[in-house]
């Protein structure tokens, strides 16, 4: 009848990702956590124009990826999702920069085309390091994390409540769709009069039962802290898992390997 429940569950379904065994999820989580900031500090610090440069910076998703036992299928599927607002981000790059950086054959290769892919890669190498983050560690231990690391109590709790707020929403969208199906029949897409009211409708809902939620954990003794199953550690194996990525993240950034394996191929200082 209607996917919204179905998206939900799939939204969901990080957490359960996250409860596997690997290398990649005994890692302890603050860990995983600054190796994935170091490595979007240093995608995001090249110039636009940057293409070659940023190609070996693939091996670290890739890494985690073959690590981990992720499904690379689901993973590359929700990063490309995101990739789409990166389109509609730079889809004027050509238009507005028309000169021309180099030719391949007869074609000049402008640079608002550069920074168009530019972008892309970008966004494709930060948005899939973040989703193995979660789906190898889980929503709840990153918070706790963000708080070990020194992050305000306050803000963690509210980043936590508003990834159990999406469920919510999305259970209640549901019954509200489902409800106006049934009492609608035959009667094709929904039309925008019918739209508008809903949304406000499921606004007050979604309140309504996130403040019986929240009711209901304060009869359970919620205290504003999250509790995990897992203990925070860090071992001689997140320090090499820490160093030793920052370091390789440091030399990539440094040096343009595709480069300087190009000319050595052909023979030329680079």
């Amino acid at each position: 009848m209607n996917n919204i429940g179905t998206n939900a569950f799939d939204i969901g379904y990080l957490d359960t990702l996250a409860g596997a065994d690997s290398p990649v999820h005994r890692l302890d989580p603050r860990a995983k956590l600054l190796t994935t900031a170091a490595f979007i500090v240093s995608v995001v610090s090249f110039d636009k124009y940057a293409l070659s440069g940023l190609t070996p910076f693939f091996i670290y998703p890739a890494v985690l990826l073959a690590l981990s036992g992720l499904p690379v299928r689901y993973v590359l599927r929700k990063a490309a999702m995101v990739s789409l607002f990166a389109v509609l981000i730079a889809m004027f790059n050509p238009l507005l920069d028309r000169d021309i950086l180099f030719h391949l054959g007869p074609i000049g290769i402008t640079g608002g085309w550069v920074s168009f892919v530019s972008i892309l890669i970008r966004l494709l190498l930060t948005v899939t390091a973040a989703f193995i983050l979660i789906a190898s560690t889980g929503f709840n231990a990153l918070c706790e994390s963000l708080r070990e690391l020194g992050v305000p109590r306050p803000f963690v709790v509210q980043l936590l409540f508003f990834y159990r707020y999406l469920f919510v929403l999305t259970d209640e969208a549901e019954r509200l769709v489902r409800a106006w199906s049934l009492r609608a029949f035959n009667a094709g897409a929904m039309r925008g009069k019918v739209f508008i009211p809903l949304i406000g409708h499921l606004l007050l809902r979604t309140l309504d039962r996130a403040e019986r939620i929240y009711r209901a954990m304060l009869s359970r003794g919620f205290d504003g802290h999250f509790r995990i199953m897992r203990t925070l550690r860090i071992r001689s194996g997140e320090i090499v898992f820490l160093a030793g990525w920052i370091l390789l993240f440091v030399f990539l950034r440094c040096v343009n390997m595709p480069l300087k394996l190009g000319a050595l191929l052909r023979g030329v200082s680079p």
